[in-house]
């Protein structure tokens, strides 16, 4: 791996000049957070959704090998009602958990180790052992995702430009890889000294596998074999050069997508086809950060459809934006801060009426009650504290 393509994505993890939270407790010493089924979106007569009721799970990625950095995978629970978080633990024995995804069934989680010598963990939630990791083949893999069938992971490898299948057997445990597809064209993008895989995940229509990679400015989609876990190329879709395009996230409707562009601070609406997997790169749209330096992270849509968020680094603020024209349109409503430094991963809770944000360089967690009607985002509480908080995945 070419240090300069790690250290450009490690560069957000840098915490000089700012101090640490303290690791959780030992994971031996922590109650037992069970694995919650799924939530029922019940309604109330105005047809929002009625918050549950009762703690949560809520995992937590962190950087290992960094200063100051988390001992594993943080245990929590957080009120759904509230959005108070309680640290519960921590899940020792996987190095560098920088993000984290959960089996469909909800009985297996699973963490990409982001080191130069890249691997994918599986761990069990009913006792939280860990069944194993398995190489991706690449360095720094930064992202996973489970296909919706539950036999399938995939992850990216940032470090190396590449995607790898995984599969999955019964038990949730991880077999050998069964594929990895390197990103060689097209060639690299302004300032970009090679191919850079920073997301791969399955289009709504499960008919396509999409890999976002920063390093090419390009957004190639795949076709599965399901029996074979091999990804065959369908198509290719290409930013604007030097966009740096970092995460894609889709409308419920499956037929539009926003793409957060990290290197050029920019957003855009993007098309997809579901029969041809083809999609189209709409243009560049601000993110209301203003004239400083800013990283867009990461970008998420409500469960209604109605709304947007994106988490900027840099001016550590949270967009929000409007959905029109079923999907087509992004319209800027305003910027939020964040009340953290550097928010690196933005989540919402399974019936989108909270927000977590995981802030790498404060080490904090800030939860946001989310308004159904208008999608305003109130801060709940005080920002939790979790060692180099990278990725906050609550269920």
């Amino acid at each position: 791996m070419d240090s300069t393509g790690w250290s450009r994505r490690r560069f957000v993890g840098v915490l000089a000049g700012g101090s640490a939270a303290a690791a959780l407790p030992a994971c031996d010493k922590a109650p037992e957070p069970a694995a919650s089924p799924a939530p029922e979106a019940s309604t109330n007569p105005s047809g929002e959704a009625r918050r549950p009721s009762g703690p949560r799970p809520l995992y937590l990625g962190t950087y290992t090998s960094a200063e100051g950095g988390g001992k594993g995978i943080g245990l929590a629970e957080y009120d759904p009602a509230t959005g108070r978080i309680t640290g519960t633990g921590t899940l020792t024995g996987v190095g560098d958990p920088s993000y984290l995804a959960i089996h469909p069934d909800r009985r297996t989680l699973y963490a990409v180790d982001e080191r130069e010598d890249g691997a994918v963990t599986a761990v069990r939630l009913s006792d939280r052992k860990v069944l194993g990791s398995r190489s991706t083949g690449g360095a720094a893999p930064c992202h996973l995702s489970v296909h919706p069938g539950g036999r399938w992971l995939f992850s990216a490898n940032y470090g190396s430009g590449s995607v790898a299948v995984h599969p999955i057997d019964a038990s949730g445990a991880l077999g050998e890889r069964t594929d990895l597809v390197t990103h060689s064209s097209p060639p690299p993008g302004p300032g970009q000294e090679g191919p850079h895989a920073h997301q791969i995940i399955t289009s709504p229509d499960g008919g396509h596998v999409l890999a976002v990679d920063l390093g090419t400015d390009t957004v190639y989609t795949y076709r599965l074999d399901e029996k074979a876990g091999t990804l065959t190329e369908v198509t290719r879709a290409r930013t604007r050069p030097g966009a740096g395009p970092r995460h894609l996230t889709f409308h419920p409707g499956g037929r539009y997508a926003y793409l957060a562009d990290e290197v050029d601070n920019t957003v855009a609406v993007c098309s997809y086809d579901p029969a041809s997997g083809r999609v189209r790169v709409g243009e560049a749209q601000s993110t209301g950060t203003g004239p400083g330096t800013s990283y867009p992270a990461q970008i998420l849509v409500t469960p209604n459809g109605r709304y947007a968020y994106l988490a900027n680094r840099g001016d550590n603020s949270l967009t929000r934006y409007a959905i029109e024209a079923d999907g087509a349109r992004l319209k800027l409503l305003d910027t939020v801060p964040v009340d953290g430094d550097f928010p690196r991963q933005i989540a919402l809770s399974p019936e989108g009426t909270l927000l977590f944000a995981a802030n790498q360089k404060s080490s904090t967690v800030t939860v946001f009650h989310v308004d159904e009607t208008s999608g305003a985002l109130r801060r709940a509480g005080e920002p939790f504290s979790s060692p180099v908080a990278v990725c906050a995945l609550p269920l």
